[in-house]
């Protein structure tokens, strides 16, 4: 049995869409680039993301300039090229009815473009130089505006298994990979979920830990070419079989991860599973 990485994918402003990549470097809060941006009301500076606003995921993002500016475009609007403001006026931001201090306010042009794009008023905000946000859970880590982890590992073993469940429930559509919007996809085994169960492993010349299940809200149901709900499929087939008791019976797709040593992962990289985690041992890191 040989594990491989069989895509990888980053996604520079939280909420939209992805960039697949050949090579990517990996640094302590996971790909580069990786959830350097995010979108927030422009009030309270709470993030925004797919649960409330779908259309975020039709929003296709490209980093130029290794991250000194970005190309956004949308169906609706014009396209918006922007030239990057790290040391941005600061904006006191949120997720989760959490504060994570202050981010980096990207101006008023990607403010107006946000707002008209999502029928609702925005600011885009950057991670500020020196922004330490620690994540949870097994190995915690550190993560920029992820939910809560820097890398979360799926397999195409899960995804086809959900989806031959999808097909005897009657449904002949099969779900892809990025309606779970993961940042490695590894192939090779034929076990569903067998990411779930890697403690440590060795990506490339990086190294990951299992830090939590990644339990699943409603994106999972937005379409992520269109940006528009169209559930209740991958979620009600998840419920069947993958409830997670300790997570609040929320359904589970997936692997979190920290970062434990960074390094540069390419697809095709073999990954060496380091130390697996028991199939009959008690669930780690209840919620906190």
């Amino acid at each position: 049995m040989t594990i491989t990485v069989q895509e990888l994918v980053s996604y520079p402003v939280k909420g939209c869409s992805g960039i697949t990549v050949d090579t990517a470097r990996v640094g302590v809060t996971g790909l580069k680039h990786d959830r350097t941006f995010m979108v927030v009301d422009a009030v309270d500076g709470a993030f925004r993301s797919q649960r409330t606003h779908p259309a975020m995921a039709a929003i296709s993002v490209e980093v130029l300039d290794d991250g000194a500016a970005l190309a956004l475009s949308a169906e609706g609007v014009g396209p918006l090229r922007l030239d990057v403001d790290p040391d941005g006026p600061r904006r006191e931001v949120s997720m989760f009815d959490r504060p994570l201090g202050a981010a980096a306010d990207q101006g008023d042009e990607a403010a107006e473009w946000f707002s008209a794009t999502l029928g609702a008023q925005s600011r885009l905000v950057r991670v500020v130089p020196g922004f330490d946000r620690d994540g949870w859970g097994d190995t915690p880590g550190k993560v920029n505006f992820g939910d809560a982890h820097a890398v979360l590992v799926a397999s195409t073993a899960s995804l086809d298994d959900l989806n031959a469940r999808i097909a005897a429930r009657g449904d002949a559509t099969p779900v892809p990979m990025n309606r779970f919007r993961p940042n490695i996809v590894l192939t090779g085994d034929d076990e569903p979920h067998f990411e779930d169960r890697i403690r440590s492993m060795s990506v490339g010349t990086a190294e990951l830990a299992h830090a939590v299940r990644a339990t699943r809200c409603s994106v999972p149901l937005v379409d992520q070419r269109t940006g528009r709900r169209v559930g209740p499929e991958p979620v009600r087939t998840l419920a069947t079989y993958r409830r997670e008791p300790d997570y609040g019976n929320k359904v589970s797709f997936g692997s979190k991860n920290a970062v434990v040593r960074e390094g540069v992962v390419s697809v095709g990289d073999v990954v060496e599973v380091r130390e697996w985690l028991s199939r009959t041992g008690p669930r780690l890191s209840p919620q906190r």
